[in-house]
């Protein structure tokens, strides 16, 4: 297939507009109309990444971390990243990340994280505003469901676990036309009484030009009526970490040893013990100290993430465990979920695991 139906699917599940400003996620290497049969999927991209796909005849390299994050000003090999570039277009091979976007989605890498340390109740711990807007239009009563089932379609009207949500009211509307037009009702040069649907309806910003083009589409009029408006709610399905609740309270230090082995961390770094149960659970997938503030508003017990600095351990005061587990460790689960989110939707296109462990990081035991 086209590498361009991977990636617009990849999108659709974790649009690039909720990745970091700082991030580069998307399409780093290749040509989105290049064919594709197999695809490589890795946490990192190394040259031993592109190495195991030029062997297993792999034509592009799914990760969770970009290769590149700055510009690259040379391509003479003195770097890794411009050895892994250099590497990947001489073999034709496509790289693609999806980073901080799949981690600020509700189904993303926090999820699973969840999951494996047998989280309930989850939810975003940090969501993000600024990504919502609605849209207002008036249609004939007739077209109404026409209209809303087009603009449900195409995006609009969840909030959280419900789904085709809008705010219908009827009243009048009034309209004349000039010697050029053609009314869906009425007639040029006369004012006209209709009948009309005010439907109002939540959708993500980045799904606007979706959005109007689907209103136009199922609209009857000829000129169509909307308004856009910016809302500052949160989105609450989009935002970072999250937080969720252990079915029974445990032990801090049986709890701790639980993270260890489920995460396959060869270390947890962590802070003073409170001497309470743990109950509610933050996570975040690789670094997450940013979060800290949050963890604790949340009313969580642990806050299990990576990357926290010395100084930084102090910071939670007797509030919260931070429990440090490692980046890799933290996020080494992504694969899995990349592979299964891949396999599940394209049955018959190849997927395989990298056999390369990618961690940086060595531990002397």
């Amino acid at each position: 297939m086209k590498l361009s139906l991977l990636t617009a699917y990849l999108e659709s599940l974790a649009p690039l507009a909720y990745q970091e400003d700082y991030d580069n996620s998307g399409l780093i290497v290749g040509q989105p109309e290049q064919e594709v049969h197999q695809a490589l999927i890795s946490l990192d991209c190394t040259e031993a990444v592109v190495d195991e796909a030029i062997a297993k005849n792999c034509q592009v390299i799914v990760s969770h971390h970009p290769i590149v994050f700055r510009g690259l000003k040379k391509f003479n090999g003195k770097t890794y990243v411009e050895r892994v570039v250099e590497k990947a277009i001489r073999n034709h091979i496509a790289i693609y990340a999806i980073h901080t976007n799949l981690d600020n989605v509700i189904n993303g890498v926090n999820e699973r994280i969840c999951e494996t340390l047998g989280l309930t109740n989850c939810r975003i711990l940090a969501p993000k505003n600024g990504l919502l807007k609605k849209l207002v239009t008036y249609v004939p009563a007739d077209k109404a469901d026409q209209v809303r089932n087009a603009l449900f379609h195409a995006g609009a009207g969840n909030i959280g676990n419900y789904s085709e949500c809008s705010f219908n009211a009827e009243g009048t509307g009034t309209f004349k036309g000039n010697e050029d037009s053609t009314p869906y009702v009425g007639e040029p040069g006369t004012r006209h009484y209709e009948n009309e649907v005010r439907i109002e309806t939540i959708y993500p910003a980045n799904l606007e030009s979706k959005l109007l083009m689907a209103l136009l589409l199922a609209h009857p009029y000829e000129e169509v009526a909307y308004d856009l408006y910016t809302l500052t709610n949160q989105h609450q399905q989009v935002g970072a970490g999250m937080v969720g609740e252990l079915e029974e309270a445990m032990d801090e230090e049986e709890f701790l040893f639980e993270v260890k082995q489920r995460m396959h961390a060869h270390v947890i770094r962590h802070t003073t013990l409170t001497g309470k149960s743990v109950k509610k659970v933050a996570v975040c997938g690789g670094a997450g100290g940013f979060l800290l503030k949050h963890a604790i508003a949340a009313g969580a017990d642990v806050f299990i993430t990576a990357d926290f600095k010395y100084h930084e351990f102090f910071d939670a005061d007797g509030k919260i465990i931070i429990a440090d587990i490692g980046h890799f460790e933290s996020e080494q689960f992504t694969q899995q979920l990349l592979f299964e989110i891949i396999q599940k939707k394209f049955s018959n296109f190849a997927v395989r695991l990298t056999e390369t462990n990618t961690n940086p990081v060595k531990y002397y035991i």
